[in-house]
């Protein structure tokens, strides 16, 4: 008896997360929808939300970041609906930004092209998947990203390769080695309530710390977690 009323009660408060993180959401919908008004080329695009895709908060912070702070360089893991919201303000707003998008599949960016024609300022590169090891834990992983990505960036989003049980996406680890105290940048982790991109993002501190980079964070609560890492100059960002 006690057992089952014990297995009740966790069924019941699994059901009440649920129902908040959902209000959650429709509440960033709303802000979200708020925050483009205005904005008739953004009104009228047609966006995918949630699912695969990023959620209302992530596309309510990825707008922000945008619309406010102007990064003059892009890189974003994984080619979707976030790809074609920043191609709209390459062509209206963002007129002198480079964004670079890396995606695993050839296939779905043909498919994708077809559906949609990114900004000419927008370069998509394919990079592989496969198999790479961190602390003897095996994750997905973009192949010879180290060489198909040059340079540093602004604004990094990180909503690719596929997830990983550990460790996911740990390439955007390996790319802000390159970063020192002198360079001020914006992160975002999408799926920021899995346990692989919070190992991810613990590297990514012990990194930081290790360089003797400062930072900020901010988490954004919904169906998906989005967390948002910045530097002095855009810690404001993080409560947007």
């Amino acid at each position: 008896m006690i057992r089952r009323l014990t297995k009740l009660i966790k069924k019941n408060s699994e059901e009440q997360r649920k129902i908040y993180l959902q209000s959650k959401e429709l509440e960033w919908a709303h802000v979200f929808h708020d925050s483009i008004r205005g904005k008739e080329w953004l009104v009228k695009l047609p966006l995918n939300i949630g699912r695969w895709a990023g959620s209302y908060s992530f596309f309510y912070v990825l707008g922000r970041i945008l619309n406010d702070y102007k990064p003059q360089s892009i890189i974003e893991f994984g080619l979707g609906e976030s790809s074609k919201f920043i191609s709209a303000y390459l062509d209206n707003e963002l007129l002198n930004t480079k964004h670079v998008v890396i995606e695993q599949s050839e296939d779905w960016k043909n498919a994708f092209q077809k559906r949609f024609q990114l900004s000419k300022h927008s370069e998509i590169k394919i990079c592989n998947l496969e198999t790479k090891t961190h602390k003897g834990l095996e994750y997905y992983g973009y192949k010879n990203i180290d060489n198909v990505v040059t340079g540093k960036f602004d604004f990094y989003i990180v909503d690719g390769p596929l997830g990983s049980d550990n460790f996911s996406r740990f390439d955007i680890v390996s790319l802000c080695e390159r970063l020192n105290t002198d360079d001020e940048f914006i992160i975002i982790i999408d799926d920021y309530n899995r346990k692989g991109e919070k190992e991810t993002v613990d590297e990514l501190y012990a990194n930081f710390r290790e360089k003797g980079i400062e930072v900020n964070t901010g988490m954004f609560e919904g169906n998906k977690n989005v967390l948002l890492i910045a530097t002095e100059k855009y810690k404001y960002a993080t409560s947007v």
